[in-house]
């Protein structure tokens, strides 16, 4: 077969004649996205992704799917001008796409795991492997699947059938049915060595975690913690009655035990210079939290038997027991003030919170809420403290009653002293809990940006500070928040210093930030998602019996048994898209960076046929390419698929509004093969 020579951005390539613009740029190196170009099939040009400029043509764009080369063709593959045409039309086909990439549960959680994987594992009696799955992204299941407040139950679907699915108790049962079978926790053995040194400054859930990931890419990894164990405020902030010592212990084991080197009871600026660490490692990781108690503000917080919930929590945790007398309150709304007053209980004093907002605005988790006034816990809502003072061995607050003035910037009703209010309360003990801060002091020699708050100041995709080779995760970067964030951004905060330590530049973020399809809010997903769906009451977790409860700081939750784990598992509606990893659609939106929201207007809505066992139709991931119709026609000879109505309303389906097990489809999959989304998909290989 004669050959032509053609000029590709300026570079001669020769191709057999009769070659496609497509063709030839792929033999010269070059990824021209398509859609609706497959192998085995006539061109179509119904998505007009792959346009190229032909030198010496009209100046339009052209198809290369369907333009043959000819002897001296100059064409433009490349050029500012033909990717803003590629991201318009891209931009204009996922406007119209209705269906998920992630699963919505996964898109919330912050340390990104992949949900619906390792619940499909519990599912298949699998919960060593749901581990597996679990640390892809976050190494501590068992821990966070004690004590994780579950942003990510707050998006799952399920909520419009009746309850979420336990997503963070089934961490945990997956983490227990590991250690149950094996005895111990089995970790990934790192890669070759790399020779680079990382230091890392805390152990608790950012600092293990990134020292974890990056062991896993063979860097020698040294942590400096300044307490006797590892864990950080998973450890000394959070009752072992939620988070037990052994599980917690046993986790933070196992990342040592992949070679990570834990030097403990030596504290920055006073066993150790900072300044020092930073010039004999290659890179440096700051991770010390947000260990400081915030002041209540009011005169006579330092008087003794007035605690920080921080301060009293970190006792217990340590064997410590103040006696705090009979009665004790605690100020404060979040799930610090909550553990503090439930330890409080078992000390066997008689506990009341006092609050300045309302319980519909208490930070903490509405089942420690729960737990807490089932153990006999009062809370008074709309009350702050104004001082207090101390008399023959008690203590008086005086408080003032509060009124609910206009949202302040957290959105929530700011809280207003009601005028002549005040009244006074006589208490043993005191323990204020009303939020942390960051101890930065400790590394402000390093030169580094530090904001009015005292948080770290990094990039927040790479998580490096202003000086380079210098980075900062967890609490110490964000302020004080959740635990499976920490382990999250400690992973990220991993990825960014890999790319550093080898060679890279740090510019985004380690890890890929791709595309993500979302159908919408939970409140404004189609209802026709649900249908079908039959209602499963979700599993309860099990607790002691409360008059124990009150007395023990041994874990109070009982576990998931084996058969009611698997029976919650199947309880996942199985979101997301089942070809999220070869679905073209995400690649080149996330090639073009395109914002799935930039075309406003009326869009499809979602549909399901699965009336065939072996195929699954959602055409509202269609994105009308036509493939599956020309597959159909082209390589069976049949006419299953058709364009139905026009313009903007038209769909590529069964016509005359049957069901693919109405038609002549023999289920051979030729259509899901060509198909660049998830539109159709064989269900055998789900």
């Amino acid at each position: 077969m004669a050959d032509v020579i053609v000029k590709i951005d300026g570079k001669e390539i020769t191709v057999p004649i009769g070659s496609t613009v497509l063709e030839a740029a792929k033999k010269a190196g070059y990824d021209i996205p398509v859609f609706c170009n497959a192998e085995g099939l006539k061109p179509f040009t119904s998505c007009f992704v792959c346009v190229v400029k032909i030198e010496g043509g009209k100046g339009n764009f052209v198809p290369s799917c369907a333009t043959i080369v000819r002897e001296g063709m100059s064409i433009t593959v490349e050029s500012p001008e033909i990717n803003a045409a590629r991201k318009m039309c891209v931009t204009l086909l996922v406007s119209d796409h209705c269906g998920d990439c992630l699963p919505p549960c996964q898109t919330a959680c912050p340390a990104s795991i992949d949900i619906k994987g390792f619940l499909k594992a519990i599912a298949d009696n699998k919960p060593e492997q749901a581990a597996e799955i679990i640390r892809e992204k976050a190494p501590l299941p068992g821990s966070l699947g004690r004590i994780c407040p579950r942003p990510c139950e707050d998006e799952c679907r399920r909520t419009r059938v009746e309850q979420p699915v336990s997503i963070c108790n089934m961490k945990r049962f997956a983490s227990d049915k590991e250690i149950e079978k094996q005895g111990k926790i089995k970790l990934n053995n790192p890669l070759t060595e790399t020779g680079k040194k990382v230091a890392i400054i805390g152990s608790g859930p950012a600092g293990m975690s990134a020292a974890y990931f990056l062991r896993q890419q063979g860097h020698d990894v040294t942590v400096f913690e300044k307490n006797e164990k590892s864990g950080g405020m998973l450890r000394y902030g959070i009752p072992f009655y939620r988070l037990p010592d052994k599980i917690l212990s046993m986790e933070m084991d196992a990342i040592e035990k992949t070679g990570v080197k834990v030097k403990y009871n030596t504290e920055i600026g006073k066993d150790i210079n900072i300044n020092l660490l930073q010039k004999d490692y290659d890179a440096l990781l700051i991770a010390i939290g947000a260990q400081g108690a915030s002041s209540m503000r009011v005169e006579g917080e330092t008087l003794p038997g007035v605690y920080s919930g921080i301060d009293y929590l970190g006792k217990i945790a340590r064997g410590e027991f103040p006696d705090l007398g009979k009665k004790v309150f605690v100020v404060g709304g979040g799930n610090t003030a909550i553990d503090a007053s439930r330890s409080a209980v078992r000390s066997g004093a008689d506990v009341s919170i006092l609050y300045r907002r309302t319980k519909s605005e208490m930070p903490a988790s509405d089942f420690e809420i729960t737990e807490a006034e089932e153990e006999g816990i009062k809370i008074e809502y709309l009350v702050a403290p104004v001082s207090i003072t101390s008399k023959d061995n008690k203590l008086y607050i005086k408080c003032i009653r509060m009124g609910q003035g206009e949202p302040d910037e957290s959105g929530r009703r700011r809280p207003v002293p009601i005028k002549d209010s005040e009244f006074e309360v006589e208490a043993d003990t005191i323990i204020g809990a009303i939020g942390q801060r960051v101890l930065s002091e400790s590394v402000a020699t390093l030169g580094i940006g530090i904001d009015k708050s005292g948080n770290i100041i990094t990039d927040p995709h790479t998580f490096m500070t202003s000086r380079p080779g210098i980075f900062a995760a967890g609490d110490c970067q964000t302020g004080a928040d959740i635990a499976v964030r920490a382990v999250g951004n400690g992973r990220k905060a991993a990825c960014s210093i890999d790319q550093y330590l080898s060679g890279k530049e740090v510019a985004v973020v380690g890890e890929q930030n791709l595309f993500n399809s979302q159908m919408g809010p939970l409140d404004s997903v189609p209802d026709t998602l649900f249908e079908g769906i039959e209602q499963k009451e979700r599993i309860k977790m099990p607790l002691i019996n409360l008059n124990e409860r009150k007395k023990t700081y041994n874990e109070i939750e009982t576990g998931f048994e084996y058969d009611k784990a698997v029976v919650e598992a199947e309880r996942c509606l199985k979101c997301g898209c089942d070809k999220i990893e070869d679905c073209k659609l995400r690649t080149y939106a996330t090639r073009f960076d395109v914002d799935q929201n930039f075309f406003k207007g009326e869009k499809r809505t979602y549909t399901l046929d699965i009336s065939r066992s072996d195929i699954k139709m959602e055409t509202g991931k269609c994105i009308t390419c036509g493939s599956c119709v020309r597959a159909c026609a082209e390589i069976k000879k049949l006419n299953i698929f058709s364009f139905v109505n026009r313009g903007f309303k038209t769909r590529m389906t069964v016509p005359f509004g049957k069901s693919l097990v109405d038609s002549e489809c023999d289920g051979c999959g030729e259509c899901a093969k060509v198909c660049p989304t998830a539109a159709i998909v064989m269900r055998k290989n789900q």
